[in-house]
């Protein structure tokens, strides 16, 4: 009687097992068939592949788009430098300033404002891959020093 109950028992076991596995199976399958009219597995799974495969060419267009982002990104201002300072020393304040505007590469203008009791006067020079062709003054120097040092 005893051994009855047990092979029961082991037969009880290993049918809930395989309704738990069953009823598994079926959620995942109901899982990856979502939005499935017809729950044919080879269907859905070439829905699925076909999803993967436009997933992947859309993963490698963002891609090319950051790679163009990136090196267009070399040719905007990316590095400021001011420098503030007073050309007349004995009247005034800082009012006049050097102004260095570069891109990654180094290119850019240097503006100069020089600020007087009767007028401000705005100077620009062109720098290219950091350096002048026009001669600098120290304040200019500093700012472009401190645009390269970034």
């Amino acid at each position: 009687m005893q051994t009855q109950i047990f092979i029961f028992g082991i037969v009880g076991i290993w049918l809930f097992l395989l309704t738990l596995g069953f009823f598994v199976l079926i959620s995942f399958f109901r899982r990856i068939g979502k939005g499935a009219k017809d729950l044919d597995l080879r269907t859905i799974l070439d829905k699925i592949i076909k999803r993967q495969d436009e997933s992947i060419e859309a993963i490698g267009q963002v891609n090319q788009e950051i790679a163009k982002l990136n090196q267009d990104g070399v040719f905007h201002i990316q590095k400021i430098g001011l420098v503030r300072f007073n050309p007349f020393k004995e009247t005034g304040g800082d009012h006049s300033f050097s102004l260095a505007i570069m891109d990654g590469d180094g290119t850019g203008v240097i503006l100069t404002g020089l600020h007087t009791r009767e007028r401000t006067r705005l100077y620009v020079k062109a720098v290219k891959n950091g350096k002048s062709e026009f001669e600098l003054s120290k304040e200019e120097e500093l700012a472009l020093k401190k645009v390269l040092k970034n």
